[in-house]
């Protein structure tokens, strides 16, 4: 079952726009960034959360589930996601612990000849 765009609409306008949240189709599902940075992933209308240590001392208990089969546990948000104020500090504090990714090289043009 892929996931709804309305879903990850709903989770997107949650999240204050100081995060710059964007949403990339991926594979039937969704991965969202912020400012830039792969944060969480929506599989089968339920968002994951990359785990990180800010993020697992801000939610306490976690419950921990891979979004997809054979996927590493990310953080299951459930309660959250209504929650706007709780849920943009999350990803903030998520985003916060990430590196920035890193380029990506650029295509090399093939030579034409003449």
């Amino acid at each position: 079952m892929s996931t709804d765009p309305g879903f990850v609409e709903y989770i997107a306008d949650q999240v204050d726009s100081s995060c710059q949240i964007t949403c990339r189709r991926m594979f039937g599902e969704y991965g969202l960034y912020a400012r830039g940075k792969f944060v969480a992933v929506a599989c089968d209308n339920q968002l994951f959360i990359k785990p990180t240590e800010a993020g697992r001392s801000f939610i306490g208990n976690v419950v921990e589930a891979p979004p997809y089969a054979g996927a590493k546990p990310w953080f299951l948000v459930r309660d959250g996601i209504d929650d706007a104020e709780w849920l943009t500090q999350l990803i903030a504090l998520t985003e916060s612990s990430l590196p920035m990714p890193k380029p990506k090289p650029k295509k090399k043009r093939a030579k034409t000849r003449g």
